[in-house]
């Protein structure tokens, strides 16, 4: 056989072999381990210029029409803080003594629920309520969540300032510890964040979670001793571990006017739960997006 034959028996074969198979799933750069980790929250950062773009036209639509502005996010834990004080003083409905006047420890209960809930209710409905953004245009998608997160943030800090006249009103001088405030909303802001990317996805699919997310918060509010002291005997004081939002609304009390942490087992126990959501939120926002997206 001569050279030419042999260069182009080799050329027929090379033609005719089957290709190799390449399987190709979405997001495939994405795996479980550090590096996906890694390139998310690289995106969250590149995406910082459109994560305030977002939250401000958030803001800006939510209070363009409203005649009480930023009164409602001080409104609904006014009316809690009445209704139960009001309960509480008429024996209607018997509560135990509390070692900071009523009204103020359901308000410090309060200021640290609405953060969890509001977070949890805006970043659920980020996804449906720009839809279109997110069918049509590639950009990081945990930028909605993370833009309704932050309206959540700002009603906190509103909220803050009625916690401070409250105490004035009472006379009580805060403990010094407040200022590690700061540093113990961290882990719940990963919390609600994880939950929320958790449940932005399940709402893009089931449109009935939505209407099913207002009666599960004020369940969980009555979960959580928010409007009566946490339970200490047992087996109630289980539910300052099963509640994850349970040690976070303690430990913001003892910050605020004990000086120390009443329960460090179930604040430590609640940062390890907040990060375990928030690295599972990342992963099921991401298969679970890019998934919906592919159906559309």
């Amino acid at each position: 056989m001569t050279m030419t034959q042999t260069v182009n028996q080799t050329t027929v074969n090379a033609i005719s072999a089957p290709p190799d198979e390449v399987v190709y799933s979405p997001h495939q750069h994405l795996g479980l381990g550090w590096g996906s980790l890694v390139n998310t929250v690289q995106e969250l950062w590149d995406s910082r210029e459109l994560v305030w773009r977002l939250f401000r036209r958030n803001l800006i639509a939510r209070y363009r029409q409203s005649v009480l502005g930023y009164f409602w996010a001080v409104f609904p834990s006014l009316i809690m803080v009445v209704t139960f004080s009001y309960l509480n003083r008429s024996q209607l409905v018997p509560i135990a003594a509390t070692d900071l006047p009523y009204p103020l420890h359901v308000l410090l209960g309060m200021t640290v629920w609405q953060l969890f809930a509001d977070g949890l209710s805006r970043g659920g409905q980020s996804l449906v309520s720009s839809w279109s953004m997110v069918t049509k245009i590639n950009f990081s998608k945990e930028s909605l969540v993370l833009a309704s997160l932050g309206e959540s943030l700002l009603d906190f800090a509103i909220r803050l300032v009625l916690l401070a006249a409250m105490f004035a009103w009472y006379g009580i001088v805060p403990a010094a510890t407040i200022v590690l405030i700061p540093v113990l909303m961290v882990p719940l802001l990963l919390l609600t964040f994880g939950f929320s990317l958790i449940l932005a996805p399940v709402n893009g699919v089931f449109r009935d979670i939505a209407n099913f997310m207002p009666t599960l918060l004020t369940f969980g509010a009555f979960l959580t001793p928010v409007v009566y002291p946490p339970p200490t005997s047992w087996p109630r004081v289980l539910i300052n571990y099963a509640n994850p939002v349970s040690p976070f609304v303690i430990a913001f009390r003892d910050l605020a006017t004990e000086g120390t942490l009443s329960m460090p087992g179930a604040l430590a126990w609640g940062c390890l739960v907040a990060v375990a959501v928030f690295l599972v939120g990342l992963r099921v926002f991401r298969q679970g997006v890019a998934r919906i997206i592919e159906r559309v």
